[in-house]
């Protein structure tokens, strides 16, 4: 089996990468996952590492799977996978809020008959 190891440089390219499809400038995300923005720039440019605290604020806060922030692996990336990430940290009133959501959703799209097309700033949470 091969032994996987992350490279610093190639994590920071992908964390800037998902920084800027949220359209979040290094300062607001840092505040987001609670770290300064001068660390989150180390680590954006491969200078330091990123303990697994804040691997899991990324993670918590973007939906975007750790596979991917790590090794680039896409596979568990899909958007069910995300949605399904986002439900099992939410509560029960929240789930409800959601279902509402969904629901009224495909009530439209069921009504017009098709898909809509996503733009593309919303691509971060469709594809990475």
């Amino acid at each position: 089996m091969e032994e996987k190891i992350p490279n610093n440089l190639e994590v920071g390219e992908r964390i800037r990468s998902i920084r800027e499809e949220l359209e979040m400038n290094r300062e607001r995300f840092s505040e987001m996952i609670d770290v300064s923005d001068v660390f989150l720039g180390q680590i954006e440019r491969g200078e330091r590492s990123l303990s697994l605290k804040t691997l899991c604020r990324i993670v918590t806060f973007t939906g975007v799977s750790t596979d991917f922030i790590l090794f680039g692996d896409n596979t568990n990336n899909s958007t069910l996978h995300k949605i399904n990430r986002i439900l099992s940290k939410s509560s029960e009133a929240n789930l409800k809020y959601f279902y509402e959501i969904i629901n009224c959703s495909h009530i439209f799209f069921k009504t017009y008959k098709g898909d809509i097309e996503p733009k593309k700033h919303d691509s971060h949470f469709l594809t990475f």
